[in-house]
């Protein structure tokens, strides 16, 4: 039975989908699907098939866990990138985020989320025994912890560096010009870009 607020059932379904994305509501989703009608078939075509495409191909660089084309990333591949220098940041979206500084030079390690037990997610559910057995892999002399300051960000980066405590690296967190309760990729550019150059040393305070 067609809901009274939509003429179709085809579109109240498409709809409801885009109204599943982060952010959009179903104003947003109306106007979006709306959209969508308005185009060539061609162009509707080539929008869904990128989406699909996507899914069923992307990979996650087996190194940092950032997505990928390939097996290992472009950043991690890349010979003119620091090996000796770790990035640790919560997801994708802050890898980016950072690259857009364009003052980091060495490799990054995706976690996946930062621990939160409200939420359901421990130690175990994020890439940190695999960040851990990288470091101890050798070759590497600072890892710069790059996490939202939230709670959560900060009981991971206490985490991490209970981990790595024992490993003869140097353990940095990036400045607090960052707001407290920020995340990372809501952050200017600016600003971001100088948190990493003045980052300090992380003496495992909460």
């Amino acid at each position: 039975m067609i809901n009274q607020q939509y003429p179709s059932v085809l579109l109240e379904k498409a709809v409801n989908e885009f109204a599943k994305l982060p952010g959009i509501g179903r104003k947003t989703a109306m106007r979006l699907v709306l959209h969508l009608l308005r185009q060539e078939t061609a162009t509707v075509d080539a929008f869904s098939q990128a989406i699909l495409t996507l899914k069923r191909e992307v990979k996650y660089c087996k190194v940092c866990h950032n997505i990928s084309d390939t097996e290992v990333c472009a950043i991690c591949a890349s010979p003119q990138r620091d090996a000796s220098t770790i990035c640790v940041v919560e997801n994708i979206r802050d890898v980016m985020a950072v690259e857009g500084t364009q003052q980091f030079r060495g490799l990054y390690h995706v976690l996946g989320g930062v621990i939160s037990p409200m939420d359901g997610v421990g130690p175990s559910d994020l890439q940190i025994d695999s960040l851990v057995k990288r470091i101890a892999n050798g070759g590497v002399k600072e890892v710069i912890l790059a996490l939202s300051s939230t709670m959560e960000g900060d009981t991971t980066n206490f985490y991490i560096y209970r981990k790595l405590d024992k490993l003869d690296i140097k353990l940095s967190v990036i400045a607090r010009g960052i707001s407290i309760g920020d995340e990372l990729e809501y952050t200017d550019e600016v600003t971001l870009g100088r948190s990493i150059i003045n980052r300090t040393v992380f003496t495992g305070n909460l």
